[in-house]
């Protein structure tokens, strides 16, 4: 079923997806395209990358999107300079993609990969996720750092491929819910190791379920919406 949005005056909502070099976190933008389009939302797309746009490229040819909804921006520099100190491009690239499609309800703003200190400006983006993986070891949550206990959402992916790696997946998911204090936590699966990749036991409707709440609203009554 559709979710009807009300009408946003500010714009649409902007999302950061965070995390390091090889995490999922274009996996995980190809899995939520179509899973967002289901749900009747509308979505551009803005890449970062060091010195190439090899994501943006990757994302127009998944035919998942528009191509013309996709943006790259080259940082030239270490990721996190164009998200956090200074996220002039990516904000230029997101008023452009406003004003270019003004029924959009959703920017999704991915950081070229970084380490576990990234953060995005909340000048950029409203709500922010960090994506780590099991293949990064079963230490990564202990590490913590500003992205593992700051963002809004931890994303821990590729679990089906715990086993393989020698990673005890459960654990994982309850040392990194004793760092995060209660903040959002989700697995997920973004490319599922045997089993279809529209099998929705891999984690992201989850994802979508938290968005649609917590970034959207749209499971606030009407009335309270009217008063905000």
């Amino acid at each position: 079923m559709n979710v009807h949005l009300p009408s946003a005056p500010k714009g649409p909502a902007r999302i950061g997806i965070g995390g390091p070099v090889g995490s999922g976190k274009t996996a995980l933008i190809e899995r939520l395209l179509p899973a967002l389009a289901r749900r009747g939302i509308e979505v551009a797309v803005i890449t970062n990358d060091l010195v190439t746009r090899e994501d943006a490229e990757r994302v127009r040819r998944s035919g998942l999107i528009d191509p013309g909804r996709v943006r790259a921006v080259e940082a030239g520099a270490c990721p996190h300079t164009v998200i956090r100190e200074d996220p002039t491009l990516n904000i230029a690239a997101a008023e452009d993609l406003e004003a270019r499609y003004p029924g959009l309800d959703l920017i999704l703003l991915e950081s070229g990969g970084d380490n576990l200190a990234s953060t995005f400006s909340l000048d950029l983006v409203d709500w922010w996720m960090f994506v780590i993986d099991v293949g990064q070891g079963d230490d990564i949550p202990r590490k913590r750092g500003p992205g593992i206990v700051q963002s809004d959402l931890l994303v821990i992916n590729k679990l089906d491929l715990a086993p393989y790696v020698h990673v005890n997946a459960d654990q994982v998911l309850t040392e990194a819910a004793g760092v995060r204090k209660g903040r959002a936590l989700l697995g997920c699966a973004c490319r599922p190791h045997g089993r279809a990749a529209s099998d929705q036991a891999d984690g992201i409707e989850a994802i979508i379920d938290l968005i649609v709440r917590d970034v959207l609203f749209t499971d606030i009554p009407a009335e309270v919406q009217g008063e905000a």
